[in-house]
Formats: structure tokens, C-alpha cells, sequence
């Protein structure tokens, strides 16, 4: 975890201490540590409308300003592979993914690139997700869905251990800043789809993790090459059963998840809420507990620092 410095934190709403809790800290608890180090948090957890808490959440983490300098090209990967409206649960909420186009802006950054590898057109996926038109008015932005393999560059996975290259969109190559940005949701094949497994949305040839190696652990092989600086999940909606296609049932949530971390925040995440009506452990879904024995990150959610606001 990269040390930075966390900005003072005042907010109207309850604090609470630690993953899970339910008893909110009174006001002067926060007053006593107001100025605290971002970099001792794993987690940052907000509820409330989708772009005051995704804002909430980033902030609770140093801000923006702390992933993104000046002059940077940033890629943004949310849920945009569908042709369907938000109350869906399928794509990324419109509202998380312009807050973060915006902060990105207030950054500094020069370009912004919000990508996705649609699985529908990509001109229906755009505007019925309605995240193009959420973006359309924040200069500098690019929303693409690439189909075309022309957009797409082969490299190798220096990391991987299954799978050993792919090709991938060549604006996330490029880019100094990597945002995963993806809708919390219930998958058939590896039981959720979050951070992690969203990566698939940056290559050409997803077909080859599912019928040539073990997808949970291509999964893992592909974050080694595109390791996000940030991740921010979009709980506000939660498709906990039928997912990724839907139609399921939907968890009104109205939460954000971040961590500089994608295995903390997907581990995070699948802790947070029922999937298929139960609970499971962060160590039960295959690409999260073989990402942490490969030392990606941590999924023990019981001793990560956590910190929540409501807004």
C-alpha cells in the first residue's frame, strides 16, 4: 500500500470503526481523529446517493488527487456491456461513473478513457447504460465500447501463470492511471463479477479464459498485467441473483466500495451482501482466495481497517 497523506474529513452522517459494524461512532470520536494517514485504510465504504458516495469513498482514501497527477491518461473500466437501463443492476451506475470522470478532471488529468469490450452493440450498451451521456459534458472524456480487434494490442502476461498473453485495448496500455469501476453483481461462472474479474473487459479474446484455462485462474493472471491503482465498486445497485445478463433480483444498497486494493475491495464486497440468497465468504469465490494466496491483496475482511460514512 503506497503511503499518502489523508485529508481532513468532515461529513454529516455516522462513522463507523470497523467491517460489519452497526453502531455508529458519535461525533467527537471523529474529532479526536480527524487528521488520520489514508494509507493505514484498506477499505472505504459510503452510503448514500450514488455520486455523493462515490465521492465519499474516494475521498476517505486521500482523494483523487492521491492516484491521478497532473498531465496523467487515465482509463476507467465500468460495467458498460449491456443494453440496459441502471435499475437493472447490470452496468455501473451513471452518476459513480461521472463522479469519478469529474474527479479525475479536478486532478488534473489530461485525457480520460471509459472503456469496456461490450458483449451487445456497443452504440446500445453506451447510451442505454446511460453512462455516455452522464460523461458528455466533462471535457477530455472519451466513452468507447471497442469491438473492432484493430483497438486491441498483443502483450505478454509476464506474470501469468495460466495464461501468458492476450491482446488488450491500447488505451489502457498507455495509460498512467488504471480505475476499475465496476457493478457489484452475481456471476454463473465464478459466482460474483467485481473488480477483478471485470479486467475481462480490457482484452480481445475473453473466450480463451473460460474453454483453455481455469477462469478463476486467468482471472488472477490478468490482474497481474493490468493491476488497478483504484478500485470503486458500485454497490448502490447489487444483482445478487442471474448475473451478469439479469434479469435478477436487485439490492437496493445505495453503497460504494473503494480500496487502492481489488482484492480487498472484492473480498469486501462479497461480505457485504447476500448472493442467491445467502451468504459467503470472500475465501469461497475461486479468483478471490487463489488472488490472495498469490499475494495480490488480502480477503480477510475481519482484520482490514475499515472506515464508513454515511452522506
Amino acid at each position: 500500500m503506497r503511503r499518502r497523506e489523508f485529508l481532513k474529513w468532515q461529513m454529516h452522517g455516522a462513522l463507523w470503526l470497523a467491517a460489519g459494524s452497526t453502531v455508529a461512532a458519535p461525533l467527537s470520536a471523529m474529532a479526536q481523529d480527524a487528521v488520520a494517514s489514508a494509507d493505514e485504510l484498506d477499505v472505504a465504504i459510503a452510503k448514500g446517493a450514488p455520486a455523493a458516495a462515490t465521492r465519499a469513498a474516494v475521498e476517505l482514501l486521500g482523494g483523487m488527487q492521491s492516484v491521478v497527477k497532473p498531465g496523467q491518461k487515465v482509463a476507467i473500466k465500468p460495467n458498460m456491456s449491456f443494453p440496459q437501463a441502471p435499475d437493472k443492476g447490470t452496468t455501473t451506475h451513471p452518476e459513480v461513473v461521472s463522479a469519478l470522470v469529474a474527479m479525475c478532471r479536478e486532478a488534473g488529468a489530461e485525457e480520460i478513457f471509459v472503456l469496456d469490450h461490450p458483449l451487445s452493440r456497443a452504440e446500445a450498451c453506451l447510451e442505454r447504460s446511460e453512462i455516455q451521456a452522464a460523461c458528455s459534458a466533462i471535457p477530455n472524456t472519451r466513452v468507447l465500447g471497442l469491438e473492432d480487434s484493430t483497438f486491441y494490442v498483443e502483450a505478454p502476461i509476464d506474470q501469468g501463470e495460466e495464461m501468458r498473453d492476450n491482446a488488450f485495448m491500447r488505451e489502457v496500455l498507455e495509460a498512467d492511471v488504471l480505475i476499475a469501476a465496476p457493478v457489484a453483481k452475481s456471476h454463473g461462472s465464478t459466482g460474483v463479477s467485481l473488480s477483478m474479474k471485470g479486467m475481462m473487459g480490457l482484452i480481445w479474446d475473453r473466450g480463451v479464459m473460460h474453454y483453455r484455462y481455469n477462469l478463476d485462474q486467468a482471472i488472477v493472471d490478468l490482474n497481474t498485467k493490468l493491476a488497478a491503482d483504484l478500485a470503486v465498486v458500485d454497490a448502490t445497485r447489487v444483482l445478487s441473483t442471474n448475473g451478469p445478463y439479469g434479469p435478477g433480483r436487485v439490492l437496493n444498497e445505495n453503497t460504494v466500495i473503494a480500496s487502492r486494493n481489488v482484492v480487498a475491495a472484492d473480498a469486501m464486497t462479497v461480505s457485504r451482501f447476500e448472493w442467491y440468497g445467502r451468504r459467503i465468504r470472500p475465501d469461497q469465490v475461486g479468483h478471490i482466495r487463489a488472488a490472495h494466496d498469490r499475494g495480490l491483496g488480502p480477503m480477510d475482511v475481519a482484520s482490514m481497517k475499515v472506515r464508513e460514512v454515511e452522506v
